[in-house]
């Protein structure tokens, strides 16, 4: 990747450790949310890549390079997702965040050779420092939830590891997801399992003011046969409903973990979901939910959702990560270090 001290917004990032206002630049030709904007209210069809301004970002040429190998399928040899999953995992998101109004067609396209991997990283910008969360108050938490942070994206997220005002790039994303939402809801109905998982996953991020995507979710979880997507669906559900929770909801989490004819990764799904959405006390029935079906095998499968294998950690799957730090938040981080003493 290229030196990010080069790009023209590393002096926007350098005023910003000096202490300038972030709204002094907010709107401006470096912020990628406004950026984002010009994307979607421009040619959404066969919008030129060299239109957009990567050059302004840090990395912004490779993502440009990146979404130019997927849309054109030149070096199939290449997997030029990688490139954006790195910025993600870099915590250098801006330039990942330009990418996903060209990634969502990509997805939607059942005939792209790509599609499966542009939908599994379009969201990626999405979200920020959910890496290795999996307590009870941060799982599926949106950082600038305005009930426990302040209501500037900058300030809800801090800084990315260039400097970037990293609620930036997360809104960019997001606005880019909740606009390409009618593009996005008709995979939920894809034939491949894998498909409908990750656009659950995708849709969670959108802004859904009418509850237009927790309905559609609801919908498809009432004739959704894998079991593993019907755990999908429900961690969906949960995050889409995590900022503004409603008693009804939080009912229907506990009647899905309480149904024994469901799937036991859904009841698991739901059980998390539920522990999520509620500050009560985890009821004992719960408890035998998880004590039944968490198994070594079970969790480690379960890494395939997307949400569990970012809330894994120290060699710990993420099902069992969320059930030691929601259940038994008393007991120690498990170390890896093969050096440590034994206890």
């Amino acid at each position: 990747m290229g030196d990010r001290r080069t790009d023209p917004t590393s002096a926007m990032c350098r005023a910003l450790v000096d202490g300038a206002d972030p709204a002094s630049f907010a709107g401006g030709v470096f912020d990628v949310r406004a950026v984002v904007a010009g994307i979607r209210s421009g040619a959404r069809h066969g919008m030129l890549l060299d239109a957009v301004p990567w050059g302004n970002f840090p990395h912004g040429d490779d993502a440009r390079e990146a979404v130019h190998l997927l849309r054109t399928d030149e070096d199939p040899a290449r997997t030029p997702t990688d490139v954006l999953w790195g910025l993600c995992a870099n915590d250098s998101r801006a330039a990942a965040a330009l990418a996903v109004p060209f990634l969502i067609p990509i997805a939607a396209d059942a005939h792209h050779p790509h599609r499966a991997a542009a939908l599994a990283v379009l969201s990626g910008p999405a979200r920020a420092r959910h890496h290795g969360v999996a307590s009870r108050d941060e799982l599926l938490l949106h950082r600038n939830d305005p009930r426990r942070h302040a209501p500037d994206d900058y300030d809800g997220y801090g800084v990315e590891v260039t400097g970037y005002p990293a609620g930036w790039s997360v809104a960019a994303a997001r606005a880019a997801i909740t606009a390409g939402t009618p593009v996005l809801l008709p995979l939920l109905d894809d034939a491949d399992p894998s498909i409908r998982r990750d656009a659950a996953y995708a849709l969670a991020t959108a802004a859904d003011p009418d509850h237009t995507v927790r309905t559609a979710l609801a919908i498809r979880f009432a004739t959704e046969h894998d079991a593993m997507v019907r755990a999908a669906l429900l961690l969906a559900a949960a995050e889409t409903s995590r900022a503004h929770v409603q008693p009804p909801a939080v009912s229907w989490f506990r009647e899905r973990w309480q149904d024994r004819t469901e799937a036991p990764e859904a009841r698991l799904a739901a059980a998390i979901g539920w522990l999520c959405l509620t500050d009560e006390p985890s009821p004992e029935d719960l408890h035998r939910t998880i004590d039944t079906f968490a198994t070594d095998e079970r969790a480690h499968a379960m890494d395939a959702l997307p949400w569990m294998y970012a809330a894994a950690g120290t060699g710990e799957p993420g099902l069992l990560r969320c059930v030691r730090r929601m259940l038994h938040p008393e007991e120690s981080e498990p170390c890896d270090d093969p050096w440590a003493s034994s206890p």
